[in-house]
């Protein structure tokens, strides 16, 4: 058994299945965040929601994860994790079951605003009790090995979901996580270090402000949160945008053979959880120099995707492997400024990428709708571009 983390002077090493618990927690905790989207369909049908308003259900899910950075995930400094983790976990598996027994489109919305808020934190909780349970050697292969399992999670939840619903319909596939859910409480109740005491003795309130703060004063945070806003921001560009051109003539494919391509990205996603042991050892910024060369170079791949799908493909592990590396490599260093804060340094962080990922989302269609696919892989290397001149101008305040 694990000594408590938080009130040791040096943290112990993790062992593999302590790892392995925090990348398949974190990946089965952030899939609940998106089994909605391919099931629009079926819900809108269901509740009789037009397809036009039907988006309101992603948007409810979205906004409880927001709710959740800058509510819940803060409470992890200042509460005993193991426990916060426990109750998060019972109480999403509780919204789960909500929706899947939702017979009336306010309750569902309702629903989904909880799972929004509980998934979130539960992802971003573990991610954070992850740095904190790992000592600073070896801090950054953990978190990438977490950070990879949320990848992995988002990108098979919609595969998930899909299969599910066609088997046995939409509701059951918010059942089947809510059992899981409650399997995974089980878990993380009896293998997570138990916490010896509290970090921090503020109130709630106070809690809640002193992230203003850390934004405030820890510049690698400022740093390493607007790389990651524009990293982010590239990458929603690309996926929002993927959708008009495969569906349009000449492939014309199918929605499910369309989010098959997001498959690939699971390639990406383990690769770069090797980011983490390069932080580890020093190479943080040279590593983040090459997984930005790798964001930039993957748009001329992606901007062939008219002459072959297989460049397409070819892009898009470059893409995933660039963008995951960096947010590895980011949290990886952000996590060594203050290691009383990891819970509110994740809000903070994630907060970026919310801001990174809606902004990419709505320029990416307006620049189909006025250049076509080659207007959208531009726009996607301009931004990917900023970010490593970015990068490259910050060297001169945060050197390693």
């Amino acid at each position: 058994m694990m000594q408590p983390f938080p009130g040791a002077a040096a943290a112990p090493r993790v062992p593999p299945r302590l790892v392995a618990l925090f990348a398949c927690g974190s990946g089965l905790s952030v899939a609940n965040v998106y089994y909605a989207q391919p099931l629009l369909g079926s819900l809108a049908a269901d509740f009789a929601i037009s397809p036009a308003a039907v988006g309101g259900v992603i948007t409810a899910t979205q906004a409880g994860s927001i709710l959740a950075l800058l509510l819940l995930v803060p409470l992890g400094d200042r509460l005993d994790r193991r426990r916060l983790m426990l109750v998060q976990a019972l109480l999403l598996a509780l919204a789960l079951v909500c929706v899947a027994m939702a017979r009336q489109a306010p309750l569902l919305l309702a629903a989904m605003l909880a799972v929004g808020l509980l998934g979130t934190a539960m992802t971003q909780g573990l991610i954070a009790t992850a740095a904190s349970a790992a000592d600073a050697s070896e801090r950054g292969r953990v978190v990438g090995a977490a950070q990879g399992g949320v990848v992995i999670g988002l990108l098979l939840a919609r595969v998930l979901a899909g299969l599910v619903a066609d088997a046995a319909g939409w509701r059951w596939v918010y059942l089947l996580s809510a059992a899981t859910m409650l399997a995974l409480a089980g878990l993380l109740w009896t293998a997570l270090p138990a916490q010896a005491r509290a970090r921090s003795g503020l109130s709630y309130g106070a809690l809640l402000l002193s992230m203003l703060d850390l934004l405030r004063h820890e510049r690698m945070l400022r740093i390493r949160g607007m790389i990651a806003l524009l990293m982010f921001a590239a990458f929603s560009i690309f996926w929002s945008a993927l959708v008009l051109p495969l569906s349009a003539a000449p492939y014309a494919l199918s929605h499910t053979a369309i989010g098959a391509f997001g498959l690939v990205g699971v390639a990406g996603a383990l690769a770069a959880g090797k980011a983490g042991s390069w932080a580890d050892r020093g190479l943080g910024q040279r590593a983040t120099g090459i997984a930005l060369g790798l964001l930039v170079l993957a748009w001329l791949p992606l901007g062939l995707l008219h002459r072959s799908l297989w460049l397409l493909g070819l892009g898009i592990v470059l893409l995933d492997i660039g963008a995951q590396a960096i947010q590895v490599l980011n949290q990886s260093m952000i996590f060594r400024s203050r290691p009383d804060a990891h819970s509110r340094l994740v809000g903070c962080y994630m907060l970026f990428y919310a801001v990174g990922s809606g902004a990419g989302a709505l320029a990416a269609t307006a620049m189909y709708a006025a250049a076509g696919w080659t207007g959208v892989c531009l726009l996607g290397a301009g931004v990917s571009a900023l970010a490593g001149l970015f990068w490259a101008l910050s060297l001169r305040w945060t050197p390693a």
